[in-house]
């Protein structure tokens, strides 16, 4: 197979859980390293299916092996709006009950979009929190899935590069996507607010994860098509240190 940049070179295991003991091996690592030279960490993280098996394994670390996150800082990709906090599909539910609450990491150093801004002040509440991303020295590690139409976070097709933390209206797969964990798609927020482009690409570290043969379609196009807006993953093979973790199935083209 071709590739317009081999920088993005997947890396094929044979299940995703390999996939994700890799990455969580990686995270806890360098929460070893730091934690021994007296330094912080900042994750990037996400939500949905695909980094679950990242969760559970830093879980089962911090509980077997004493894992400390009590120098860890987060900051959530995106988040639904017009939600109530408490709404079930609310990510920051999500993050509490999967991983947050399991690691013991302290809420104050947990960092999410807000699913219920008012309109007036979602313009500021965006550029608080590239701030805030700033002022904790950017993200070491982002945690990245790809959705179906090769978003990444919720900057869907049409994103430039140079896009920033702001609100975004939901493409329709992305939304038929979410449909069945909200009861049906009318339930389905249409905005969102997400990290930029240019946000993710200032993590030093990005780790992707694409799995199942749902993933096919858009691990190849990410690979292989032009660098741009139409297909948001191909940007990722712009970064210095980016890695995709993919199984057989999701790579299937390459067997």
């Amino acid at each position: 197979m071709t590739r317009a940049n081999a920088a993005l070179l997947p890396v094929v295991v044979t299940s995703a859980a390999e996939g994700s003991r890799a990455v969580a091996a990686e995270i806890a690592e360098l929460i070893r390293e730091r934690r021994r030279t007296g330094g912080a960490v900042v994750l990037g993280l996400a939500t949905g299916r695909t980094p679950l098996g990242i969760y559970d394994e830093l879980a089962r670390l911090h509980a077997e092996d004493g894992l400390d996150f009590s120098g860890v800082t987060t900051f959530n990709l995106d988040e639904f709006l017009d939600l109530a906090p408490d709404h079930a599909q609310c990510f920051r539910r999500y993050m509490r009950e999967e991983f947050f609450e399991r690691v013991g990491i302290d809420a104050a150093r947990a960092w999410l979009p807000k699913c219920d801004v008012a309109p007036a002040q979602i313009d500021a509440h965006c550029r608080d929190y590239e701030r805030r991303i700033a002022q904790a020295g950017g993200i070491d590690i982002q945690v990245l899935g790809i959705g179906r139409n090769g978003h990444i976070g919720f900057n869907e097709p049409g994103s430039a590069r140079e896009s920033r933390t702001r609100a975004v209206e939901l493409d329709a797969l992305t939304r038929e996507d979410a449909a069945a964990q909200f009861g049906g798609i009318g339930h389905v927020p249409r905005r969102a607010i997400t990290m930029g482009i240019a946000t993710i690409l200032e993590s030093r570290r990005v780790r992707v994860l694409a799995f199942g043969d749902g993933k096919r379609e858009v691990v190849r196009r990410a690979l292989e098509e032009p660098i741009g807006p139409a297909m948001p993953a191909t940007f990722l093979r712009g970064h210095a240190d980016v890695r995709m973790y993919v199984d057989r199935a999701a790579y299937a083209q390459a067997q």
